[in-house]
């Protein structure tokens, strides 16, 4: 797939100037980066799934090529953005690959708007605080600012329409929201029908337990567990992770021959 034919534009999402890249042919996805991150995080993907599908990657408020707007950011404001994005470019529905806060929203619109999203990929992101490693729920209960590690802050200078010194009223926003975030009680995902692929690395910040207790709870999941693999598994493992996507994307899937669900 050639760079050249990849769309850069904005459209007005709900009063959201939203930056979007696209490329590539076939069914919608929706790839939705992480926390103060940017698309380019996203570039051991693009290429393998533009081979087969409609890649959309919109850059969330205060995030990569979108302006920031006055006051707070939280998960309930980037899921309706989301949803405002898709409205836009009149997508009547998508799979939605999210990861880390990306995956939460995911989730968060196949909750609200069931009917949008055809299937989901949750990529390294802990459903609430039981599923976290403990070392990580203390960290988030003390972070500030200065705890987030140097290329978010390189990454959002490189691109920023509102210049390199404005990442510090985002990252401000964005450690408030992680700090006043409880996540999403396991029964309340129970009735989420959505087809899931839940994907952690063996060393996230959210447990394997945590990931399979989410697959066990919702009736279409399925669940990948990445050795030796972190939280940037999809930059660690790109091949691995890619396989899985395409995979759990594929319209035909194997029956299972000894299946327990």
């Amino acid at each position: 797939m050639q760079d050249n034919q990849r769309v850069r534009d904005h459209v007005d999402a709900g009063g959201v100037r939203t930056y979007y890249e696209m490329i590539g042919e076939g069914e919608p996805v929706l790839l939705l980066h992480g926390g103060l991150c940017t698309i380019e995080t996203w570039g051991p993907q693009i290429p393998a799934l533009a081979e087969k599908y409609r890649l959309i990657m919109p850059e969330r408020r205060g995030h990569g090529r979108t302006r920031d707007l006055p006051g707070p950011i939280t998960y309930e404001i980037m899921v309706d953005d989301t949803i405002a994005f898709m409205d836009a470019l009149r997508l009547e529905s998508a799979h939605l690959i999210g990861w880390s806060d990306g995956a939460m929203i995911a989730l968060m619109v196949a909750m609200k708007r069931p009917g949008l999203v055809r299937k989901l990929g949750y990529i390294s992101q802990p459903l609430n605080p039981d599923g976290t490693r403990p070392k990580y729920v203390a960290m988030m209960a003390q972070m500030t600012p200065a705890h987030l590690p140097p290329f978010l802050e390189a990454g959002y200078a490189a691109v920023s329409p509102d210049g390199p010194a404005h990442y510090a009223v985002v990252a401000e926003k964005m450690v408030a929201a992680w700090r006043a975030d409880r996540g999403i009680p396991l029964e309340n995902i129970r009735g989420v029908q959505t087809p899931t692929l839940v994907l952690v690395g063996d060393d996230d910040i959210g447990t394997v337990e945590g990931a399979a207790a989410m697959q066990a709870a919702m009736p279409s999941a399925q669940l990948a567990v990445i050795p030796g693999a972190s939280h940037a598994l999809a930059m660690e493992k790109p091949e691995v992770v890619n396989r899985l996507l395409l995979d759990f994307l594929a319209a035909e899937q194997p029956k299972k021959l000894f299946g327990a669900r």
